[in-house]
């Protein structure tokens, strides 16, 4: 009925109406409209409110000393108890970033694994840039875009070098190869998040919420407080799982247990427009932090895998809000017997 429609702005003073009837006990006053009635009781929240603040607060001094577990709960929780108040971090996952990563996994789940003995090597084939800051003449600094692309051959358990080639040239790369955390169990070449194998990867829990609290504990002891390092534990783990998926190190049930314990990592969105370095279309599943956005672009029929890329989300010296900076897309793997030797072809991840 035309007699029962509301303006906006008559439903909008409604609900301050019904806030002001939550907040303050009606009292009747006889002979005085609604509206001065109401008027009344939000004059006495606001002198209730002034009184409030004219209240002198103790000081109270907490000192918060987080072990590694409880570090890693706090991450989870998205904030970090600094004072008698908490400072909320990023918001959990996205609804649509958790929905897409659990349909990557399961995308993952359905691919047949394929065997990898200890003697055999990872083949990645990548093509991409990456910015690179330069001093000039006139004590300003330039920015080239280097190519990234190339090839790797990385021993399935980390006992030999690597070997890269680059424009048809190649060499065995010795740094980095078997890389481990003294305090982690294993033997050499066992490796570890920051020189993952495929060894490594395949040894990894399956449970999302185990998996996580492994990441989140390694980001903890090289990212955590007092370690200088401005990434923080959230985003290093958020770039840890990237490292492994660029790398092609992961056997099918450890992808997915990384696509779903990404989904749990605060502040993960997913964003419906990307393309990587290959120049293929796609969704990205993305986390920002201190400026810029890492990405993951994944094919967006088959939410498979293609590549990663870092993009400014404020204007610096690596250039304005919008660039990116770097960009590897992954254009071939697989298990090989041989460094140097090429896979089968193999569909796209």
């Amino acid at each position: 009925m035309r007699g029962s429609e509301r303006t906006a702005g008559e439903g909008h003073r409604d609900e301050e109406l019904d806030e002001v009837r939550r907040e303050v006990t009606d009292f009747p006053v006889p002979r005085l409209g609604e509206e001065r009635r109401l008027e009344r009781r939000r004059h006495l929240l606001g002198e209730l409110g002034r009184e409030r603040a004219r209240r002198p607060v103790p000081r109270r001094r907490y000192a918060v000393v987080l072990g590694a577990a409880a570090a890693v709960c706090a991450i989870l929780a998205g904030s970090v108890v600094l004072t008698r108040q908490t400072v909320p971090g990023p918001p959990p996952a996205t609804a649509a970033a958790v929905a897409f990563l659990e349909r990557a996994a399961l995308a993952a789940s359905a691919e047949p694994p394929e065997p990898a003995r200890a003697d055999q090597y990872v083949y990645v084939r990548v093509v991409g840039h990456t910015t690179v800051l330069s001093e000039n003449a006139d004590g300003g600094m330039d920015r080239t875009l280097q190519r990234e692309d190339g090839e790797s051959w990385t021993p399935v358990d980390g006992s030999r070098p690597t070997f890269r080639r680059e424009d048809g040239v190649g060499e065995p790369v010795e740094e980095g190869v078997g890389e481990r955390d003294p305090a982690d169990p294993g033997g050499p070449g066992a490796g570890s998040f920051a020189s993952p194998t495929y060894a490594f990867a395949a040894s990894l829990p399956s449970d999302p919420d185990a998996l996580l609290t492994m990441l989140l504990a390694d980001a903890l002891r090289h990212h955590g407080p007092g370690s200088g390092s401005t990434t923080g534990p959230a985003q290093q783990a958020f770039v840890a799982v990237g490292d492994l998926l660029r790398g092609a190190f992961t056997p099918p049930a450890t992808t997915a247990a990384l696509f779903r314990a990404a989904a749990r990592i605060p502040g993960v969105v997913v964003l419906p427009s990307a393309v990587d370095a290959a120049g293929r279309g796609g969704v990205a599943v993305a986390r920002a932090h201190d400026g810029e956005r890492s990405e993951w672009i994944f094919d967006a029929a088959t939410a498979r895998y293609l590549g990663e890329r870092t993009v400014l989300t404020e204007a610096g010296p690596w250039g304005g809000s919008g660039t990116v900076v770097t960009s590897v897309a992954v254009v071939g793997h697989g298990i090989v017997d041989e460094a140097g030797r090429l896979p089968r072809p193999v569909a796209g991840r």
